[in-house]
């Protein structure tokens, strides 16, 4: 059985941490920020953590190897 490509742009969005959240990287944040405030750029730099469990199952298929899964 041949192995599973994994979607490059998926892997380089979403990571996920040692206890098995899946998180991903926000928007907006490179370029035409000056309209923002400080507080607003500061933020879009954090990640959030996936809560859709339909978006969970789509990036477990474009990810394969990554292992564990909150759920």
């Amino acid at each position: 059985m041949p192995k599973i490509k994994t979607h490059k742009a998926t892997a380089k969005r979403f990571k996920l941490t040692g206890s098995g959240k899946l998180m991903r990287t926000k928007g907006e944040k490179r370029h035409l920020r000056r309209k923002r405030s400080k507080r607003a750029k500061r933020t879009a730099w954090r990640m959030l953590e996936v809560e859709t469990t339909g978006e969970i199952r789509r990036v477990k298929r474009l990810m394969p190897y990554i292992e564990k899964f909150k759920g």
